[in-house]
């Protein structure tokens, strides 16, 4: 094949050299074209040392060392250890001492390596339980009748070598090769979208040079410089998707004002009972101010558990109900919406307005006439779900959506709300808000189209949750203590992470519960609750908790959010490793939240360090605002929020918080050049504003805006 005849779309079968298992191998990894091969980045790099000393393992002894080491030793013994996670544990040993490589969820390995096998092992050591390990390592099999410690010849320069992705059945090794066979070529056919005159200020090689020097280095220059102009280059597209649909938001659609009289303010301050905070009192101020303007509100508000949203998002609804408008109120959950319904239901008693609950449980006859009640005007407030996005649900006004939980429901979610206005150039003030805190890092990226609002302060009352992290073998103990605290009149969550019983050998909800109420529960009355029953089961469950005919509640994560039980004081959360560290706190949040206070027992025995972690920054800290920039630290945004449940693609190499500088930077570029050229088409544009499209285009949801 010649150059001319390579493009980026041709098959990697079909380059020069690739073996049919090479081919089908790649394929596995998502590996089709030349440019994924280009796209495969390396997950770091590793010297070349082939007349180097190697590092003797007594060198380790320290351990937890930011350097990455390079033994060679004698396998003396290999064993799958104890516990949930699938873990073998390899002992090898040179003339200097002996240290563990442990390998997790990789089962295969134990088939692979064997006692008295001499290998090469590449990793970051630590101590753990007094023993000196490298999780994870790199490794290969070294020649029986090669020197465990080869000769030193300093004059050699060692290469940079990359390190890529890969599985068993195709090592680094094998995708470096066929990388550096093509990448000349490859490099040459990109066509850089970013001017000439922007790269020179901001100091970034071409893309071609980029991700040569990506894929093949000659100086650790070369991979800052490279990753630099790639990170850049990701954060700026998105900025720049961002920065143009909140230019197309503020230009093109247009409110109905809802201005915030003092008659306004004096009906809506007479719906509520209590003396909100001053946190509530700024947010609410901000909003209203909002409100009165034709653009269209776009507004996060963010609160921890219990910080008082819902008297936010009133205020706001009853600001449009008092201009003859129509408001909504979406969550992700039934049980969440239900319990949105009661509590606005507490607040407006004898008010002048009438409001419905659409869920997707609604029978159809009563569907059917709350739907033409909401068409015809006389349903001033609407509470659901998804099942108010609809298609035949059309309001005669929506003036105001408040979507909750804002991490559950994505970009394309908001834009189906402005689809019910009344006109396509006409779109409803739209309030998001969450009890899960977004680190400012993630709300600069995938919620950038919004204004930020935030609830820093709990009312008056609320006693921090005291949270505590035991091992199985004292889990005894803390039941003992709820029965204990049951014949006092608290109430106790236990949340498992399954229902049934698996070969994953998780503590699951039947075999769980059963030995609860047979063994320290028994003098307790228990239920069990999950998804899996039907809405009537856990409004009854709920009710009878509620009321105090439930003691002890057995429950999955089907109680994270919309439970308010003020004499629930105690949470146990059995294999708490396996819950994400945003789902921990949200569980927390529903003990504590009478005179009381609360208390969190995380039952954990956590194999990996992301598990460690987790349950180090539950037992740290109690403000969701610091679990959440630790959980963006430990995880990373793909997951966190966005990525998966907004629809937007996950980032290739930036990372984040990390790369909180080049954001910034992102950013304040990104409004530049969108106010400079609003929708990028300008003819030196045309490039950027294409591959802009295919990125982001549609979760932004940008195919409207021209």
């Amino acid at each position: 094949m010649t150059t001319d005849t390579m493009t980026l779309t041709t098959s990697i079968a079909d380059l020069p050299g690739a073996e049919p298992n090479t081919v089908a191998a790649m394929g596995r990894l998502e590996l089709r074209c030349v440019a994924d091969l280009l796209l495969h980045m390396p997950t770091r790099y590793r010297r070349s040392r082939p007349w180097q000393a190697i590092d003797r393992v007594a060198a380790a002894a320290d351990g937890d060392t930011t350097d990455e080491m390079e033994v060679h030793g004698e396998i003396v013994s290999i064993e799958r250890g104890f516990g949930r996670a699938a873990k073998i544990e390899v002992v090898i040993e040179d003339d200097s001492g002996e240290i563990d490589l442990v390998f997790f969820n990789q089962p295969w390995v134990q088939r692979k390596l064997h006692p008295g096998m001499k290998v090469q092992a590449t990793g970051r050591p630590r101590v753990y339980k007094s023993r000196v390990q490298i999780a994870n390592p790199q490794w290969r099999r070294i020649e029986d009748d090669a020197p465990l410690i080869a000769p030193t010849n300093e004059d050699t320069e060692a290469e940079l070598i990359p390190v890529y992705p890969a599985s068993e059945e195709l090592p680094s090794d094998r995708i470096a090769l066929v990388i550096r066979a093509n990448l000349d070529r490859a490099t040459a056919l990109l066509d850089d979208h970013l001017p000439e005159d922007y790269r020179r200020s901001h100091g970034l090689p071409t893309l071609g040079t980029a991700y040569s020097h990506l894929h093949r280095p000659q100086l650790e220059e070369h991979i800052d410089s490279a990753r630099r102009r790639l990170i850049l280059d990701e954060l700026l597209m998105l900025q720049l998707g961002v920065m143009m649909k909140r230019f197309h938001r503020r230009t093109h659609l247009h409110a109905v004002p809802l201005p915030l009289t003092t008659e306004v303010a004096e009906r809506i301050a007479a719906r509520i009972p209590f003396s909100p905070t001053e946190a509530q009192q700024r947010v609410m101020a901000e909003i209203g101010l909002d409100l009165s303007e034709s653009i269209p509100m776009n507004r996060l508000l963010q609160g921890d558990v219990g910080s008082g949203k819902t008297i936010v998002a009133l205020a706001a609804m009853l600001q449009a109900v008092a201009h003859g408008k129509q408001a909504a109120m979406i969550a992700p959950t039934e049980l969440l919406a239900e319990q949105h319904e009661r509590t606005l239901s507490r607040f407006l008693q004898n008010a002048p307005l009438r409001m419905g609950l659409l869920t997707g449980s609604l029978a159809a006859a009563a569907r059917r006439e709350l739907v033409e009640a909401i068409s015809e005007g006389d349903i001033d407030i609407v509470v659901g779900t998804h099942a108010v996005l609809t298609e035949d649900v059309i309001f005669r006004d929506l003036a105001v959506a408040v979507t909750d939980e804002q991490h559950r429901f994505g970009v394309r979610q908001r834009a189906s709300l402005r689809d019910k206005a009344a006109d396509v150039t006409r779109s409803p003030h739209q309030l998001v808000m969450t009890a899960t805190p977004i680190p400012r890092t993630l709300s600069l990226t995938i919620f950038g189209d919004l204004d930020v609002s935030i609830i820093d302060e709990m009312p008056p009352g609320r006693v921090p949750v005291h949270t505590i992290a035991i091992d199985r073998s004292a889990v005894t103990g803390v039941y003992e203590d709820i029965a204990i605290r049951v014949r006092q009149g608290e109430r106790a969550f236990v949340v498992v992470p399954v229902i049934d019983e698996s070969e994953a050998g998780l503590t699951d909800l039947h075999t769980h519960r059963s030995m609860l109420a047979s063994g320290p529960l028994s003098s307790c009355r228990l239920e069990a609750m999950h998804g899996r029953l039907n809405q009537d089961e856990r409004d009854d469950i709920m009710e009878r908790f509620r009321r105090g005919d439930i003691d002890v509640l057995v429950a999955t994560t089907v109680i994270e959010v919309g439970v308010d039980i003020p004499e629930a004081t105690v949470m146990v959360i059995e294999d708490a490793d396996r819950f994400g560290l945003a789902q921990l706190h949200q569980l927390r949040g529903r003990v504590g939240r009478g005179q009381r206070g609360g208390r969190c027992v995380l039952v954990a025995e956590p194999a990996t360090d992301e598990g460690r972690q987790r349950i180090t920054a539950m037992v740290e800290t109690g403000d969701g605002f610091e679990i959440a920039e630790r959980d963006l630290a430990i995880r990373g945004p793909g997951e966190l929020f966005g990525a998966r449940q907004s629809g937007a693609p996950p980032f290739r190499i930036a990372a984040l918080p990390r790369d909180m500088e080049l954001l910034a930077l992102a950013r304040r570029d990104a409004e530049d050049w969108i106010e400079r050229d609003p929708l990028l088409t300008q003819p030196e544009h045309a490039l950027l504003r294409k591959r802009l499209l295919k990125a982001h285009g549609k979760w932004l949801g940008l195919g409207d805006v021209g």
